[in-house]
C-alpha cells in the first residue's frame, strides 16, 4: 500500500470507526471485546483491497456482517451469555433510559448470533428484508421467520420491552 492509499485508509478508519464499532457492538450482543475483534478483523480484510473499493462504508459494513455470520457458523465460536438482572420496578427519575438499554442488551445477548444480526440489520440499520437476505446469504423467507422468532424470543426474555416492540412493528 503506497503512502497516499494508506493515508486515505487511515482517515476513513478514524472518521468511521465509532459508527462501525457501535454496529459491531450490537452484532456481538454487547460484548465489547468481540466487537473490537470483529471490527479489527473486518478492517484488516478491507485494508488489503482498499485501492479497489468504490464505496468504503458499505463495503466495510458488508465485511463485518459476513464475518459475524462466519463466526456464528463455527461451532467453536460460542460465547458465554451474560445476563444482567433487570430492575424490579420502572423509575421515572431519568434512569429509565439506562435501565432500558441494560434490559435490551441483556435480552439481545441471550439471542443467537443469527437472530441478533437479523434484528440489528432490520431495525438498527433499517435495511429491507431483501438486503438483509443478500448480506447474510440466506432467503428473504429466512429473514422474515428469523425476525418473527427473534421478536417473539425478546418478548419472553424481556416482557417489559413489549411497548418498545410495538413501536418497532409500526
Amino acid at each position: 500500500m503506497d503512502a497516499a492509499v494508506e493515508r486515505d485508509f487511515r482517515e476513513f478508519v478514524e472518521a468511521r470507526s465509532p459508527a462501525l464499532m457501535r454496529m459491531a457492538f450490537l452484532l456481538t450482543g454487547g460484548d465489547q471485546h468481540a466487537a473490537e475483534d470483529l471490527l479489527q478483523t473486518a478492517l484488516a480484510k478491507v485494508a488489503t483491497r482498499w485501492r479497489s473499493v468504490d464505496s468504503p462504508e458499505s463495503y466495510v459494513r458488508q465485511v463485518i456482517y459476513r464475518q459475524q455470520v462466519s463466526w456464528w457458523r463455527l461451532k467453536w465460536h460460542r460465547h458465554e451469555t451474560r445476563v444482567a438482572v433487570p430492575p424490579d420496578e420502572v423509575r421515572e427519575d431519568g434512569t429509565s433510559a439506562v435501565d432500558l438499554k441494560m434490559t435490551v442488551r441483556a435480552a439481545l445477548a441471550r439471542l443467537t448470533s443469527r437472530q441478533r444480526a437479523v434484528l440489528v440489520l432490520r431495525f438498527f440499520e433499517d435495511l429491507p428484508e431483501a438486503e438483509v437476505a443478500r448480506l447474510l446469504d440466506c432467503s428473504v423467507g429466512t429473514v422474515r421467520s428469523t425476525t418473527h422468532r427473534s421478536l417473539a424470543r425478546l418478548r419472553v426474555l424481556a416482557p417489559e420491552l413489549e411497548e418498545t416492540l410495538k413501536e418497532v412493528r409500526r
